[in-house]
């Protein structure tokens, strides 16, 4: 594994920001960190990057231990925060060659790995205009690039979309999966979960400094329910009535909401559920103002695993 967590611990005064932090991400995949504000990510990132330590539990990184290996672990990663470390008076090219050259790389090996870097993430023609005049999503890309100067075993995401239009982010996106494809492993901390649902082959959610859950998304969304198709009757139909036929026909019972006037069954499969629900609303002779079926989100799945707890009754 390129990178394995095991039971990290971290205080500030107070606060306990990784509270037995446990992850393991396989060598070539986009794995996905999750969690709210407070929940231990970025100190997470900065733990594993060696840029602060830890004071309890042990981690490798590309092979290498964070404490007893630190030189090593940063000689091979890459790390992207969430602020741009590019400078903004200087050109994509010339930042790409002080890079490398910060990097120990010689004058012509830097301008050759700038060169390489700029073409990967589709920057040759703005490679000698000021930074300041890149758009957010141009500017992300070229701070990717720079933490891919050495191509680095692990490279680490921290909420690298932050406060970018769609396009950009879009753009991001298209940089990243190509990194990986590239045979990076790369831990993506985000709050945007569509990000994490696009990107992502695996996700841990983090709560209170540790994982509370961890595996594929698809996985993750079946945890918290099956599909559901919802079925909107029309305004003249009784739906206690409807409810009852249908849910007889089908074998589920349905939910019912009164204000939308429409049903609610959750059938498991959606495919064969959504069948299910067309044949019975056609044996009934009911033509329904909309059917929609619906998946668990990974919305939902981040609410319902990073709730607060219920305050027990006195």
């Amino acid at each position: 594994m390129n990178l394995v967590a095991d039971g990290l611990r971290k205080k500030y005064g107070d606060v306990q920001a990784l509270d037995g932090f446990d992850l393991t991400v396989a060598p070539g995949v986009i794995h996905g960190l999750l969690g709210p504000n407070g929940a231990g990510k970025t100190t997470a990132v900065k733990a594993l990057a060696t840029l602060i330590d830890v004071d309890g539990g042990t981690a490798r990184v590309a092979g290498f231990d964070i404490r007893n290996q630190a030189s090593q672990v940063r000689r091979r990663i890459g790390l992207v925060g969430q602020n741009a470390a590019v400078d903004e008076i200087l050109g994509g090219r010339q930042n790409l060659v002080m890079f490398g050259r910060l990097y120990g790389l010689s004058a012509v090996d830097a301008r050759s790995r700038a060169d390489r870097l700029l073409d990967m993430f589709g920057l040759v023609e703005a490679a000698d205009r000021a930074v300041s005049t890149y758009s957010g999503g141009m500017r992300r890309r070229l701070d990717i690039a720079a933490g891919f100067i050495l191509t680095p075993a692990v490279l680490f995401l921290d909420e690298p979309t932050t406060g970018l239009d769609p396009r950009a982010r879009n753009e991001v996106w298209a940089s990243v999966r190509e990194v990986a494809a590239a045979g990076t492993t790369v831990l993506l901390t985000t709050q945007y979960l569509d990000e994490a649902d696009q990107l992502a082959a695996r996700i841990s959610v983090m709560n209170h400094g540790r994982v509370v859950a961890d595996d594929t998304p698809a996985v993750l969304k079946r945890q918290i329910g099956g599909d559901r198709v919802t079925v909107t009757i029309a305004a003249g139909e009784s739906l206690d009535q409807v409810a009852e036929r249908l849910g007889a026909a089908i074998g589920i019972p349905a939910v019912p909401d009164l204000e939308a006037h429409s049903l609610t069954f959750e059938v498991g499969s959606g495919v064969a559920g959504l069948s299910a629900v067309v044949r019975a609303l056609d044996e009934s002779g009911i033509t329904p103002d909309d059917l929609v079926l619906r998946r668990p989100t990974l919305d939902e799945v981040f609410l319902t695993l990073t709730a607060a707890p219920k305050e027990t009754a006195r």
